[in-house]
């Protein structure tokens, strides 16, 4: 299975990105390639959604429980999809009341080797679009800072 994995420091508190993730009903205001979002259920801890993600002609649906520690710790496990498994893992460390470290992991495996090895080529540059997405969105809800998103990658 294949993955990747990006580590941040953001000037926005743990509780602020923690509750930007968790917000998986707004997704598609922001997250390239993510045309809706249906929330089935949503408990402080656990969450059931669905996802449709398309490009161009291409839509797909994904659905997905999403487990809540808040606010440390958002875990994305696979339910159902075109894919044979695709899960990620959101970790929020606090480093101050203004500021967090965030470390985000993603693993995935195509059904069908062919497409696999194509999507292949694409998927880190699509994994950094999605990130600076939600750093995007995080600026757009929180304001800007003094201090900017350094990689720690």
């Amino acid at each position: 299975m294949a993955g990747l994995q990006e580590r941040r420091v953001l000037p926005y508190s743990a509780e602020q990105m923690f509750d930007l993730v968790a917000d998986v009903a707004r997704y598609q205001e922001f997250l390239p390639w993510v045309a809706a979002t249906r929330v089935r259920s949503n408990g402080e801890h656990e969450m059931i959604a669905d996802m449709l993600v398309g490009f161009k002609n291409l839509r797909e649906k994904f659905t997905s429980k999403v487990t809540k520690s808040r606010p440390e710790r958002i875990e994305v496990q696979y339910l159902d999809g075109p894919m044979r498994d695709l899960d990620n893992v959101w970790l929020f460390r606090p480093l101050d009341d203004q500021s967090c470290e965030i470390d985000f992991s993603v693993s995935f495996s195509f059904r069908n080797a062919l497409f696999e090895k194509l999507a292949g080529q694409y998927v880190d540059k699509a994994f950094r679009k999605m990130v600076a997405a939600f750093e995007t969105r995080a600026e757009a809800l929180y304001g800007s800072s003094n201090s900017s998103a350094i990689s720690a990658a």
